[in-house]
């Protein structure tokens, strides 16, 4: 009897490939050292990930009978991954959902087409934003046309809404958000902003710090910047009370919480726990199984536990390192003051 699988997998198809740069951005940041290595002559070769180690994963999970849906990369644009298709077709064939991360500039095939093909398999669709005025999300997300991207989202919520009607799938759309000093003040005008377009979720995180350059954006900083952010926070409740969607109901919130100033830079919710191990699996470009979404240098601290393309998916998923972790996890620094900590009766079954 194999033990319960992931009901989720992460496949970081192509993290060297974006058309922005987002301050906070690891890989594509103006202040990521990462970048240059990528238009050195000698430079580090392309990350791309093939879609037959998507396709032997999936088939290697099926045994499990849990896994519900799959995620191209979150790292970089997925869109731009010359093979999503492929992916697309890999959800079909092995019944599973499509959950995506954008940054909302549909490359390749624009927001209508996207539409028409990620909907019908699509549990969710996340979208990058970072402001709610054309000023604070492009000094956020460095080369986007904010004007343009409302068209994109408008056009895809069109589409969603139409397949809908027609008796199709039904894809929930969320906005994405970190969380910084130049842009969580404008969180509360969000929640009316995406009642109005009938979004059903905002969802976010606190800024991971990479770079010198933006520690001082992090909400978690100081016991003063805590208490701004949880005084956002209220607004925000109100304010999804206030504004509702066409429907009547609620935008829902996903890791919006008040922090307590105690614990402003070691834990982020001292009684959370990790949302993703034993529940989640993560696939890097080359096949090396990662545990968690953590900064991908960050999250390789934890240990090596095995590449899918040298073992099967439950060598690594039951072996002793993994297992390891998930009871142990919370003697590693980095999951000690990790962002993405919730409550436990937050976390997906």
């Amino acid at each position: 009897m194999k033990n319960k699988g992931p009901w989720r997998i992460t496949f970081d198809t192509n993290p060297d490939d974006c058309n922005l740069h987002c301050i906070m951005c690891e890989e594509f940041s103006e202040f990521s050292s990462i970048k240059e290595l990528r238009v050195l002559p000698n430079g580090v070769k392309r990350r791309r990930m093939s879609v037959d180690l998507i396709e032997k994963t999936l088939e290697e999970v099926k045994a499990y009978g849990s896994v519900k849906e799959i995620i191209p990369s979150t790292m970089g644009e997925p869109l731009m991954y010359k093979e999503f298709e492929k992916i697309i077709s890999l959800c079909e064939s092995y019944q599973v959902m499509l959950n995506l991360t954008t940054n909302g500039t549909f490359p390749r095939n624009g927001a209508k087409k996207w539409a028409e093909m990620i909907v019908p398999i699509g549990s969710d669709v996340k979208i990058s934003w970072n402001g709610v005025t054309k000023e604070t999300s492009e000094q956020v997300m460095k080369g986007i046309d904010f004007d343009q991207n409302i068209k994109n989202l408008k056009e895809f919520l069109n589409i969603r809404d139409q397949i809908y009607r027609e008796g199709g799938n039904y894809c929930s759309v969320t906005l994405q958000y970190t969380f910084m000093e130049i842009n969580s003040q404008e969180l509360p005008e969000l929640v009316k902003f995406a009642a109005k377009l009938g979004i059903d979720r905002i969802k976010g995180h606190h800024l991971w710090a990479h770079f010198d350059e933006i520690k001082d954006q992090s909400m978690r900083r100081s016991s003063e910047s805590i208490d701004k952010w949880n005084k956002i926070v209220k607004e925000i409740q109100k304010n999804v009370e206030k504004y509702r969607r066409p429907d009547g109901s609620r935008v829902k919130l996903d890791n919006i919480y008040l922090l307590n100033p105690a614990t402003s830079s070691v834990e982020l919710m001292k009684d959370s726990v990790c949302p993703f191990l034993g529940r989640e699996a993560w696939v890097a470009w080359d096949g090396r199984f990662n545990p968690c979404c953590a900064p991908d240098e960050q999250r390789k601290e934890l240990g090596f536990f095995g590449n899918l393309n040298e073992a099967s998916f439950s060598e690594i998923w039951e072996g002793d390192n993994y297992k390891d972790l998930v009871e142990n996890y919370l003697d590693h620094p980095l999951c000690k003051g990790c962002n993405m900590r919730r409550p436990e009766g937050d976390i997906h079954a």
